[in-house]
């Protein structure tokens, strides 16, 4: 059944985990839910608990053991569940390509810019009688960005590590599964992209209209295959760094929850204000039900 109760406390803040995060550590009173929405089946089942004294809910976006294909993953379920779970603020943990000489192998950047590629995924919960147009001309919560990136630097000046924090960047999702051509690569670069991945796209923009602040922590696997200098992108050298980024990448989670604000005032807090543009009275009771969770403050 649908789960719609929110969790009790301030803040409530989701994780999705992106290849090689399938899990989190310290979480304590752990419950695990499963979520059937309107849109489907998400990726996993949801893991609820407390990590110091945020909520927190986790979910692996390509399921535990790595099933699902970043095309396959069913967006709209997981920010669907994530809505009806009472998550206000959404961490995402994606691998990708550099683009750049300075982005190495290893290190993270924090994302404030998309370019969408991708193709045949849903990427808006409206439609069956209610239209809605949300802002997204900044996708990314400054404030969770900000947090993210003061923890990033924190857990990379701990020990011997050989990584560097970017702040700022635009990750360009493609569809996949494949990796890029050379020529496309290249085209990319000249684009004036930063980084290259297959899963913040429609993520971000169903996160944007269930009123959910978003922001990506992008763990750099490899130079993409324009790099003369390196070997072509390959999943075994990915997966290499995916395993050395893994504890990395959970170690600036459990740093940045300890920066969110108490409170949800952030870009998206009020994203649907004045974004539904169907008149309420016309808007069917079936898609009115459906959507209860995202667009019930603005139907009473």
């Amino acid at each position: 059944m649908v789960h719609r109760a929110r969790i009790m406390g301030n803040r409530v803040i989701g994780v999705i985990g992106g290849s090689g995060v399938y899990d989190l550590d310290g979480l304590h009173d752990v419950q695990e839910i499963s979520v059937d929405t309107p849109f489907g089946a998400p990726s996993d089942a949801f893991i609820r608990g407390r990590l110091g004294d945020a909520d927190l809910v986790f979910l692996s976006r390509h399921g535990r053991g790595h099933r699902v294909l970043p095309h396959e993953v069913n967006y709209a379920a997981n920010i669907y569940g994530m809505k009806s779970l009472g998550v206000d603020w959404l961490l995402s943990i994606s691998a990708v390509g550099s683009m750049r000489v300075d982005v190495r192998p290893g290190d993270v950047l924090i994302v404030d810019q998309y370019i969408d590629r991708t193709h045949g995924r849903r990427n808006t919960f409206f439609g069956d009688g209610v239209a809605a147009h949300v802002g997204f001309g900044d996708p990314v919560s400054p404030l969770l960005s900000e947090a993210l990136h003061a923890a990033a630097v924190e857990c990379a000046g701990k020990g011997d590590r050989d990584v560097r924090v970017h702040r700022g960047g635009t990750l360009l999702v493609i569809n996949g599964p494949q990796f890029s051509t050379r020529a496309e690569s290249n085209m990319y670069r000249k684009q004036g992209v930063d980084v290259i991945g297959m899963t913040a796209m429609p993520e971000a923009k169903l996160a944007r209209e269930a009123e959910i602040s978003y922001a990506t922590l992008a763990l750099s696997t490899d130079y993409d295959c324009w790099h003369e200098g390196e070997d072509d992108v390959s999943v075994e050298a990915v997966m290499e760094i995916v395993r050395k980024n893994a504890q990395f990448a959970r170690e600036i989670i459990a740093a940045t929850v300890t920066r969110v604000p108490a409170t949800h005032d952030c870009i998206a807090a009020n994203a649907l204000a004045g974004a539904i543009v169907t008149d309420r009275k016309l808007i069917p009771e079936q898609t009115v039900s459906r959507l209860q969770p995202i667009i019930g403050r603005y139907l009473s």
